[in-house]
């Protein structure tokens, strides 16, 4: 894989971490011209980048991330932010959610969390932290979608769904049956309109129809984005 982070230190830390899980980490860069210039010569399985890197510290990981999907579609990126902002990760998943994944640092709590992270975007899914997925669902209008009919249980299903973990590896994170969690994820995909298409297709399209449906991203400032949180936030 290919590390992004204008950080020295962190670099070197990830890339220890890493290499300690069996994860090669071919190059580590500090800003976007260098990522992409280090994807087109490794052609890595993946790729790790921070969201904010020189010159702007705003969302150059981002873009980033949609150059590298686009002329490097094998390649899949995990972008690491330090803020619980909805509306990046929106801006993220705007062409879709294949071979993406979005995780907040503070609540990456083991190696083992971020290579499943990593080769899950490889394979082509998508790696979405369960707390941005319950922070854009909190966005999402009543009227709109089936999203609001889901039980909390059934939204909590939904956000590990969008890790890419099994049914098997949800049943152990929420301490239930994996009988249990195979009918909350009918439940899950009767109340949105899935049809039946395959196990797969249904699990992707039941994280991507909350996202169709959201708001586009609002900007501050000089194009910052707004309703910044810190990691630790929790919508109410």
């Amino acid at each position: 894989m290919v590390l992004a982070d204008d950080s020295f230190l962190v670099r070197e830390g990830v890339t220890a971490l890493l290499g300690e899980a069996g994860v090669s980490v071919l190059a580590g860069v500090g800003e976007p011209d260098a990522l992409l210039a280090a994807v087109a010569r490794h052609r890595p399985d993946a790729v790790l980048t921070d969201v904010r890197m020189p010159p702007t510290f705003t969302t150059e990981g981002i873009d980033a991330a949609h150059r590298i999907r686009a002329d490097h579609p094998s390649v899949g990126v995990v972008v690491l932010s330090s803020f619980l902002e909805a509306d990046w990760c929106l801006r993220l998943l705007a062409k879709g959610a294949a071979g993406l994944g979005y995780l907040l640092k503070d609540r990456v709590h083991d190696t083992d969390e971020l290579v499943h992270a990593l080769r899950t975007v490889a394979r082509g899914g998508s790696a979405m932290d369960p707390v941005v997925i319950e922070a854009l669902l909190q966005q999402q209008s009543a009227t709109r979608s089936g999203l609001a009919e889901l039980t909390e249980r059934e939204q909590q299903v939904l956000a590990e769904m969008a890790m890419g973990r099994s049914n098997a590896a949800i049943a152990g994170r929420l301490h239930l049956s994996e009988r249990s969690v195979e009918k909350h994820v009918g439940a899950v995909f009767a109340k949105l309109g899935l049809p039946d298409e395959g196990q797969t297709n249904r699990r992707v399209a039941a994280v991507l129809t909350f996202l169709r449906v959201a708001p586009p991203p609002s900007a501050g400032p000089a194009g910052r984005p707004t309703g910044m949180r810190p990691a630790g936030y929790r919508p109410a």
